[in-house]
């Protein structure tokens, strides 16, 4: 997948537990961690929104573009 999810970099820079951001942004700390792993297909501006808020940060510190990375086959 071309896209990179760099949460956990960030939670590491705001020193913040997975678990403290899930109950902050209300949800559930397993959708998180898909988040982080990048196993997600997609995440709701909303939820992106309340993750940037409380990171204080923007979007573009948690989602990379990465070109050449092939998106895996799910078969």
């Amino acid at each position: 997948m071309p896209i990179v999810v760099n949460l956990d970099v960030m939670l590491a820079r705001r020193k913040m537990r997975s678990k403290e951001l899930a109950a902050k942004v209300g949800i559930t700390e397993q959708n998180l961690s898909l988040l982080k792993s990048g196993k997600v297909k997609g995440v709701r501006f909303s939820t992106l929104a309340r993750i940037c808020a409380e990171l204080e940060c923007q979007p573009g510190d948690l989602l990379e573009y990465q070109p050449g990375e092939e998106e895996e086959d799910e078969t």
